[in-house]
């Protein structure tokens, strides 16, 4: 017997798949918050019904999932064992247990004995971490061959790197680079459209950072803007700096923003994502002198983080700060507002954060997660709904590809710099201050011209929305056309005298047309497009840019069309 009756559209169609298939190796590809928990459990629950199999072994990344996959398949009657030591007895009346990717490969033979005394399927959760270092893909491996069914499920774009995840298919591509397939997909886009997920709008806040540099010369640079990718970092690591103004101002900002949805919904969560533990206590200083309360502090994997992270889920608190503990797979549904307030900036650690935000609870909800305006954060919320797959030996075209192994190293490289820069005291955050700069929903960018000046927009964006997700961007897309001609109507006709600030006027919004055509005809998210216009032709941001600077950069837009036209 299962609970097929109850599961979601895409859980059925995939059940069902997996019925006709009946499947040794079935990957699962589905977008946080779309209940990959209860696809995965109706499909143990009719193996273990039919007699097929006789116990489930569960693979998770972290402790606490554990516990949490535990109380999930307690809930439809399958019983898990979450604290079986790799030696230990299971339990009479348990039907499985749970087991961590690095303790499986601390002792793979111990459990590869386990699972091939009894017929047994195994769940591998959020199975790219099985890649995530040789010891644990060459353990998951050994341990789980046996296994008569195992159920690969994953939320979360696949790795960069040219580690292969155990029991994963890969089909070779013409560039001689392999890619892995997915037996049943369900992206983000699509769990929009169903309802599934909430939308996510981003807050990008920009602001002046000025800092000193190992070789001792101050700088001083607008948080996104054009620069290197070490003064890119730099920027970063100002803003976030917990002794500058950006953070006390970004979390007083997103408490406004969190205060306004409690009084719809009055459990609505905050989460703050921070780099690490002394960040983490430091942030948790400033949210308890903005809102008067201690938040929860969630400082690593150990023993009572489960427990704190439990106990906010279930409670009314505002607010939490953590460093990786909820970046992946932790539930908490009623988590409304976020602060990315970390310096990593791959694609999987981003889409697992965002992952915390997205499940839908009712109809009309929204979530906002506040992040630095930095390229590379708003080129992954604008590409926040493409599907991605695993990729082995990609040949490197582009130094902008975000998903390259080259990629990946680099990241890697400039957070260890940072950290012995720290070390040897030669950087220096010296000061800092935060403003609004833009919104990224739905693939484009909002309030490139001063979205915060405007308090119609900033009203509902600080409400918890009551709109479909389409009626949400077509909102963002024509309120401020709507009063800017009301505004017009409103004000007597403009001498002559203006005729040059209305040519201004146009050529801003052709080139916004015009950025916004090629978004869709390459993908460039608009704050990109807008940065490289900027190093190609000069001038200050379009804002504030003349007619000449304006029209400078049209042009150059319209090279780079004919260009791609052949």
């Amino acid at each position: 017997m299962t609970r097929s009756q109850h599961l979601r559209v895409w859980q059925r169609e995939a059940f069902d798949l997996y019925q006709r298939k009946q499947p040794s190796d079935f990957l699962t590809v589905a977008t946080p918050g779309a209940g990959k928990t209860t696809f995965a459990l109706t499909i143990a629950a009719d193996l273990l019904a039919r007699g097929i199999v006789e116990r489930v072994v569960i693979v998770t990344p972290t402790d606490h999932l554990k516990t949490q996959w535990a109380l999930a398949a307690a809930g439809i009657g399958i019983m898990i064992d979450p604290a079986l030591p790799s030696r230990g007895v299971l339990g009479a009346g348990f039907q499985g247990f749970a087991v961590t990717y690095a303790g499986i490969a601390v002792n793979p033979n111990a459990y590869r004995n386990r699972i091939e005394h009894r017929s047994t399927m195994v769940i591998m959760d959020e199975v790219h971490h099985a890649g995530d270092a040789l010891t644990w893909g060459d353990g998951v491996q050994e341990a789980c061959e046996p296994a008569v069914r195992r159920l690969q499920l994953t939320g979360t774009p696949f790795r960069s790197d040219d580690n292969p995840i155990p029991f994963v298919t890969y089909a070779p591509q013409v560039d001689g680079s392999k890619v892995s397939v997915a037996d049943y997909s369900y992206g983000y886009g699509h769990a929009l459209k169903d309802g599934v997920v909430r939308p996510v709008l981003f807050m990008a806040y920009s602001g002046q950072m000025h800092w000193r540099t190992r070789a001792g010369d101050e700088v001083a640079a607008r948080l996104g803007e054009p620069l290197d990718r070490a003064a890119t970092a730099q920027a970063l690591r100002t803003a976030l700096d917990p002794n500058g103004s950006w953070i006390p101002e970004v979390l007083t900002a997103a408490h406004t923003r969190l205060v306004e949805v409690r009084r719809h919904v009055p459990d609505a969560g905050g989460l703050v994502i921070a780099s690490d533990q002394d960040s983490a206590r430091a942030y948790a200083a400033v949210l308890a002198e903005i809102t008067g309360s201690a938040p929860t502090v969630v400082l690593s994997d150990e023993p009572g983080s489960s427990a704190k992270i439990a106990e906010f889920s279930a409670g009314m608190d505002p607010w939490m700060v953590a460093v990786r503990m909820v970046s992946e797979g932790v539930d908490i549904p009623r988590l409304s507002v976020g602060v990315y307030a970390t310096t990593t900036s791959t694609p999987l650690y981003f889409a697992q954060a965002v992952g915390r935000f997205v499940r839908a609870r009712r109809k009309g909800e929204t979530a906002s997660i506040f992040v630095p305006s930095v390229p590379r954060l708003l080129a992954l919320a604008s590409d926040l709904e493409t599907q991605r797959d695993h990729v082995v030996g990609r040949p490197v075209k582009d130094e902008d590809d975000l998903f390259a192994a080259e990629a990946e190293l680099i990241a890697k490289a400039q957070e260890d710099q940072g950290a012995s820069e720290n070390l040897l005291g030669e950087y220096r955050a010296l000061a800092s201050d935060a403003s609004f700069d833009r919104l990224v929903y739905d693939g484009g960018e909002f309030g490139y011209d001063s979205l915060s000046d405007d308090e119609g927009e900033l009203d509902f964006l600080g409400i918890p929305g009551l709109l479909d997700p389409s009626q949400v961007a077509e909102l963002l897309r024509t309120s401020r056309a709507k009063r800017a001609e009301a505004k017009k109507a409103a004000e007597p006709a403009a001498p002559a005298a203006d005729v040059a600030f209305e040519k201004r006027g146009e050529l801003r919004r052709e080139l916004q047309a015009l950025v916004g055509a090629w978004h869709h005809r390459t993908g460039a998210p608009h704050g990109v497009t807008h940065s490289r216009l900027r190093a190609q032709c000069g001038g200050p941001p379009a804002a504030q840019a003349s007619s000449a600077e304006l029209q400078q950069r049209i042009d150059a837009l319209r090279t780079w069309a004919l260009k791609a036209s052949g």
